[in-house]
């Protein structure tokens, strides 16, 4: 449990500091699409590090599996911008269907990085 709650905190600063919007500040002026953006990619991140716990032999492996988990996002996140170059801008602006878009492909994107974990 205690190493799923590091690998948690720490895939929130990466993913914050890779981000060119402060998701932190902009939930706290109640932002829904940033809000939106950051929930779906932090449930994005959870899957898979939940299914690295069950299938891990080792802590090691739990946390090379978190590691890849984190990658995946972040990848994720730069994939979303092909698209839509501009996402982190709309984002701050409270443009909902950007948040919606960010926070669905991360999803999504870690729905499947879970299931490739499963035996």
């Amino acid at each position: 449990m205690f190493t799923s709650i590091i690998l948690t905190l720490v895939y929130m600063v990466v993913y914050s500091w890779i981000t060119p919007h402060p998701e932190i500040k902009l939930i706290k002026e109640n932002n829904m699409a940033a809000s939106t953006a950051f929930a779906g990619s932090l449930i994005g991140f959870c899957l898979p590090l939940a299914s690295a716990m069950t299938n891990s032999v080792s802590i090691i492996d739990c946390v090379i599996w978190g590691i890849v988990a984190i990658i995946v996002q972040v990848v994720i996140f730069f994939l979303v911008r092909l698209p839509i170059p501009k996402i982190s801008d709309r984002i701050e602006k409270g443009e909902l269907a950007s948040g919606f878009w960010l926070g669905a492909t991360s999803l999504a994107g870690g729905i499947l990085n879970a299931a490739s974990m499963t035996n």
